[in-house]
């Protein structure tokens, strides 16, 4: 067998580090998300979709963080960061936004990120070499994280919500069988939702508000950062 020449070789290892394994895992757990929904039942698919939600979340630090600690930064890497934390971020918004009765109290905030992702994404296309002007600020990294623990705990109310509107429900007789396949007979977490829920979905929209408010400001300081080079050359 043919060895690699070393540049290949030194190319694959790079490819496949510890940190950019993580970025690959989190980029994939954005679609397996929504998947939750698709092959479990509620509540069962919020409390999944939560946890590889907050899984994927809690690697977007420690890649970034072991990537320059063992000195394994890559342009892949790079590339595919903001990609992951994108997609986690949509994908999640569009299965809260649908399962939640189109809280109108959560499409704003929802439409004002998709707006931003979507802006600065094409902002970046645009000015293609000159895209390493709008680096990644302190303000922006809040973003990120606000984003993260808002669309988790929405997502914990989504469940808890979903048990109290079942609990509501158990006077029927015909649904005491569905209720125990479902896994909401238990009391603990019935009483929880019955007390709870709302005020975590309260609290979730809270998160989701201020997280919008840090994401436009950041998507505003990526614009005018840009305005130079948008302006056309006068002849």
């Amino acid at each position: 067998m043919t060895p690699l020449p070393p540049s290949v070789a030194g190319r694959q290892s790079m490819f496949w580090t510890v940190p950019n394994i993580l970025t690959l895992l989190r980029l994939l757990a954005a679609p397996g998300v929504a998947v939750m929904f698709l092959y479990f039942h509620r509540p069962w698919a919020d409390w999944f979709a939560l946890v590889l939600f907050a899984l994927a979340a809690i690697t977007d630090f420690f890649d970034g963080y072991l990537a320059r600690a063992w000195k394994q930064e890559s342009r892949l890497g790079a590339m595919l960061d903001p990609i992951a934390d994108k997609a986690m971020v949509v994908i999640a918004l569009l299965v809260i936004t649908g399962y939640s009765g189109m809280d109108p109290w959560l499409i704003l905030p929802a439409t004002a990120i998709l707006f931003r992702e979507v802006f600065v994404s094409g902002l970046r296309e645009y000015l293609g070499d000159k895209a390493g002007l709008l680096k990644v600020t302190s303000l922006a990294k809040w973003k990120t994280t606000a984003q993260m623990i808002a669309i988790a705990v929405l997502f914990l109310a989504m469940g808890l919500e979903y048990v109290r509107e079942v609990r509501n429900l158990r006077s029927h007789a015909e649904l005491i069988a569905t209720l125990r396949e479902l896994g909401t007979e238990d009391v603990s977490l019935v009483d929880l939702a019955q007390h709870g829920g709302s005020t975590v979905w309260n609290l979730g929209l809270a998160l989701i508000w201020l997280a919008a408010i840090l994401t436009l400001i950041t998507g505003w300081d990526y614009f005018r950062k840009a305005r130079p080079f948008l302006r056309d050359e006068v002849r």
